[in-house]
């Protein structure tokens, strides 16, 4: 690191500070400019504002461990989410911002009624905004660790004080700034982070020890070129590509992007997504800001990752197991000229930074709109609770940093998430569109992955060798939790009649909603159900087909790249014609 390099990430961190300071005063006006933006962001803003926050320090680390074992198929592990990010773009966006609400929590309680619909909103801010969120920021905090120590050569047992400073710079800004601050943060942050990994991927792939893309193509097994896994048995011998049972590619393609709950990636919408889906000016901006992410968050990111994995699966065959990611850590060293390689750090952190901020503020606002403001401190003033959101940030880095120092393995904590949410993603989708679905529904819903999931880990743990594992493991939280928490939801009385004429006039939605469109003739419910469905095929047509059409820039044919980039025009064309007719049905700046 030289004096120019120190100069650049210092310039980064200044830039952060002026944005903090001067947004601060606006974030104190009241909660709804501290966690909302006063609900007046452009689409584009919250667009960004989401793909930054996906953008964490361990996710070009992630995919290059991807990559390095499976391929570039194996980023199929995630692409898959993208048909549930489409169907929140169509079916769900326009209701969140329309609910008029300030937390995803604060629905549960305008959606169903009564004590158990108090006890929800509650247990899930804590468990949501404490404990997950808290798990969410120390694993961030660990993949920052790996970086700093990757890059500097500080000691592991020294690390975590420099993490602990870049956190607690971090959220300083965010207490003070609030979402406004966080979300033009997080649009610098995520163009210095994109810019950064670009320019890596052009300086890697074209120096002389890689000598090119052609040169690159030539010296990998062909196999780690394909883009789509291989369909066979996973116990074939198939190395440097994603092979799939049958089983688990229907678990992933099939099954998972609905079915689970993940942050970030929840169905329908939800935590720090539908915060900025409900910060936005309208549901016209609502639908557009989700769908600029899910284009952004597929089709942009992941490309210039995967071209510098390719090439340190070349520059640095010594790396084994998980020390592969640290390919790209070396990639960056070995690489990059002064400036160059400050501009690279810098971009680590603004991925950890924009990160970390917007969790800070999400769980924040669970602890206070959920928790503080509607059971321990009731009819405040809005100063008061703006005092206590700072504070309360301040508090739950501390948190996050104490859990950081429990944890010891990233992948390990992804898969905790990922298995304890399994089976949830259904009620989620249906609260909407079913006036049967309860709070007892969510509850049931919420625990029992977390139940299953533990069987299968003391099963697993008696026999000398796993017998559940994946998608096994997956499949059977799914069934479990949907039978549950179906027959709870008829075993148990429904939501008050009030509750559900009040939400049904205010967020108007469409589906299975018995006798209230009778009840409530002068609403027109959302509908539009086979132009929304066509929107969705349409959208994840679009994202695949730009997939890999860059994919074929890159290592394909002519013939490829004609025929994916024809697929492209085609289906953005008629995207964005059937947006327009949805919008032309209401009339105004609304796509319902």
């Amino acid at each position: 690191m030289t004096s120019l390099d120190w100069s650049v990430i210092i310039a980064y961190f200044a830039l952060s500070i002026v944005i903090g300071l001067y947004y601060a005063r606006r974030a104190g006006r009241n909660t709804e400019e501290f966690f909302l933006s006063g609900r007046n962001l452009p689409w584009w803003l919250a667009g960004l504002s989401m793909v930054a926050t996906t953008f964490a320090a361990d996710t070009p680390l992630a995919v290059t461990e991807l990559v390095a074992k499976n391929g570039i198929a194996g980023n199929w592990l995630w692409w898959n989410m993208a048909i549930g990010g489409m169907v929140t773009v169509f079916f769900f966006a326009h209701l969140w911002r329309r609910a008029g609400i300030m937390t995803d929590l604060e629905f549960i309680e305008i959606r169903y009624s009564g004590k158990p619909a108090a006890f929800l909103r509650g247990f899930r801010a804590l468990y949501l905004g404490l404990f997950m969120n808290a798990i969410i920021m120390g694993w961030v905090n660990l993949a920052m660790a790996s970086v700093i120590e990757g890059m500097f050569g500080i000691p592991a047992g020294q690390v975590f004080w420099y993490v602990a400073a870049a956190m607690v710079f971090t959220a300083l800004y965010s207490s003070v700034s609030g979402l406004w601050g966080v979300a033009v943060t997080d649009a610098v942050q995520f163009v210095i982070a994109m810019a950064g990994c670009i320019i890596l991927a052009i300086v890697v792939v074209n120096d002389p020890a890689i000598g090119g893309l052609t040169q690159l193509q030539q010296a990998l097994p062909p196999d780690t070129l394909r883009i789509l896994p291989r369909i066979t048995s996973v116990s074939d011998g198939a190395t440097g590509v994603l092979a799939l049972s049958a089983g688990a590619f229907f678990a992933y393609v099939g099954v998972q992007w609905w079915a689970s709950w993940y942050p970030g990636a929840e169905p329908g919408g939800g935590g720090y997504i539908a915060q900025r889906m409900m910060s936005t000016k309208n549901e016209r901006h609502s639908v557009f800001s989700v769908l600029f992410f899910q284009i952004t968050f597929y089709c942009l990111r992941p490309w210039p990752w995967i071209l510098v994995a390719l090439a340190s699966l070349v520059l640095y065959p010594q790396l084994t197991g998980t020390d592969v990611r640290l390919g790209y850590i070396y990639a960056m060293n070995d690489y990059l000229s002064p400036g160059l390689k400050g501009l690279l750090v810098a971009a680590f952190f603004a991925a950890y930074m924009s990160t970390i901020a917007t969790h800070l503020n999400w769980g924040t606002s669970y602890l206070i709109h959920d928790l503080w403001r509607r059971f321990a401190a009731p009819n405040r003033s809005e100063k008061h609770y703006v005092l206590v959101s700072r504070i309360t940030t301040v508090l739950l880095m501390i948190a996050a940093l104490f859990v950081t120092q429990l944890l010891d393995s990233i992948a390990g904590t992804w898969q905790f998430i990922l298995e304890c949410g399994a089976g949830l993603g259904l009620v989620l989708l249906l609260r909407w569109y079913w006036w049967r679905v309860n709070a007892w529904s969510e509850i049931a819903a919420t625990i029992t992955p977390a139940v299953v999931y533990t069987i299968i880990t003391i099963v697993n743990a008696a026999n000398p060798e796993p017998i559940i594992i994946f998608p096994d493991s997956m499949f059977l939280i799914v069934i479990a939790t949907t039978v549950v928490w179906i027959a709870v939801t008829f075993l148990t009385r429904p939501t008050s009649k009030d509750v559900l004429d009040a939400f049904y006039r205010r967020v108007r939605p469409s589906g299975f909603w018995k006798e209230f469109p009778e009840r409530h003739p002068d609403i027109v419910p959302s509908g539009h159900i086979a132009a929304r469905f066509s929107g969705w095929i349409l959208g994840v047509l679009l994202i695949y087909s730009v997939l890999f059409l860059l994919g074929s820039v890159f290592f394909g044919s002519g013939t490829d790249i004609l025929l994916w980039a024809a697929i492209a025009v085609i289906s953005s064309i008629l995207l964005w014609q059937m947006l327009l007719r949805l919008e032309r049905k209401t009339g105004n700046d609304s796509i319902i």
